[in-house]
């Protein structure tokens, strides 16, 4: 690692994902980390998704735009989603700082073991109270909800008549997720649809929560069903081999209902329990499509175990910040520059192990030296390989549910 005379190096690399994926870190999070006086090394491209061109990132003397390699050669990486494939391409001894989901992920943690790499898994950075400082669940809930509105609005040629009801949105989950949907559900999922509507004396929106009391209560939902226009899974189940809304149920929804899925959890059948998605049946959407009318073939590739017959149309994504890359990235970028800035500070992970402020606390228990050091089971030699390990969550990255210990996840990332 660097002394006072050798600044420390950061690479920021690219995701190269889907070509739905357009985020990158932004200009002013490297221009931050060059006035600090760190060598920045970026991928040429970074941001051009986006409308970035490498020289908006040209913020200093001691910041490059190179080739994806050499980012991945400096002392500290920085990459939002796990960079899958790339590990090799890292030196022993460097940091990897990314959404890695330890908790969920052994095959991933012995595989950065030994490599000999160091990490600081963002998904798991917290204060002292335990509270989440890299996350974007505001931006779940936005992008979920709007997309169901703007799904309802084009199918629902009712929804424009003044003497039309409320529309009826249900939300199953409380948690921060939820509260974040009842938000955004009350102004028809965003603040210009909203104002459109009160300008042409359109009723307004009825929101009713749901919590597990109530989620768990059958009769309760196959009523509640009836009546909803839009149906809100932002639950984090206790039993994830159990879905709250049987495929059966989805019926009892009006032809224009819209299921809005902000959990996105996969279908994971050959798991010890089994996983299987809130609502049962419907199909999981990424940031290359996250809408899918009843007729989408994707309903095809739901496993065929699992009941999808009745349908109504979803919208549902495994990233859902994603949708609108920029403000994201804007997020992300302000809450990790002063925990970068802490890294840069201290010369890295072992002046981490040293450090008593509060953004070196929180990295420090983030990191793979405290995560082995509290969990060294995690290198058992019988867990599974990596190929037998759930697709990423999506919402660890920011999701409803963080994954807990029934393994359900939010679409965050």
């Amino acid at each position: 690692m660097p002394t006072s005379s050798s600044p420390i190096s950061i690479g920021f690399p690219r995701m190269h994902k889907e070509p739905g994926e357009r985020r990158d870190f932004l200009p002013p999070l490297i221009g931050m980390l060059a006035g600090l006086g760190a060598e920045v090394y970026v991928e040429s491209g970074i941001g051009s998704a986006m409308g970035y061109s490498d020289m908006d990132y040209m913020l200093g003397p001691n910041v490059h735009a190179t080739d994806e390699e050499t980012t991945y050669r400096q002392e500290v990486v920085v990459v939002l989603r796990a960079p899958e494939g790339r590990y090799e391409l890292m030196h022993p001894g460097a940091v990897l700082v990314s959404m890695l989901h330890f908790p969920t992920r052994p095959a991933r943690v012995r595989m950065l073991h030994g490599l000999g790499l160091e990490a600081i898994s963002l998904d798991t950075i917290e204060n002292d109270d335990g509270k989440r400082l890299v996350e974007n669940l505001r931006s779940v809930a936005w992008n979920g909800v709007a997309s169901a509105f703007a799904a309802l609005e084009r199918q629902w040629p009712a929804m424009a008549i003044p003497g039309r009801p409320p529309v009826r949105v249900t939300i199953m989950g409380a948690g921060q997720i939820g509260k974040h949907a009842v938000e955004f559900a009350t102004k028809y999922g965003d603040d210009a649809r909203n104002e459109a509507f009160i300008r042409s004396g359109l009723p307004g929106v009825e929101v009713v929560t749901t919590g597990r009391n109530l989620t768990r209560d059958e009769d309760y939902l196959r009523a509640r069903l009836t009546v909803t226009d839009i149906l809100v899974d932002a639950t984090q189940r206790h039993d994830p081999s159990v879905p709250l809304i049987r495929n059966a149920w989805l019926a009892l929804m009006p032809t224009h209902g819209v299921v809005c899925d902000l959990v996105v959890d996969p279908y994971l059948l050959d798991a010890q329990p089994q996983v299987v998605r809130g609502v049962e049946g419907i199909p999981q959407g990424s940031l290359d499509q996250w809408e899918f009318a009843p007729a989408d073939p994707a309903w095809e590739d739901v496993p065929s175990e699992i009941p999808h017959e009745h349908r109504r149309t979803v919208v549902s994504c495994y990233s859902w910040p994603g949708v609108r890359p920029e403000p994201c990235m804007h997020v992300y970028g302000s809450q990790l520059a002063p925990l970068l800035g802490e890294l840069v500070r201290v010369g890295g992970m072992d002046g981490l192990a040293e450090s008593d402020t509060f953004h070196g606390r929180a990295l420090w228990r983030a990191s793979l030296r405290s995560w082995l050091a509290h969990g060294a089971d995690t290198l058992a030699a019988d867990e599974p390989p990596d190929a037998a390990e759930p697709p990423e969550p999506a919402a660890s990255e920011d999701g409803g549910a963080r994954g807990g210990a029934a393994g359900t996840t939010a679409a965050v990332r």
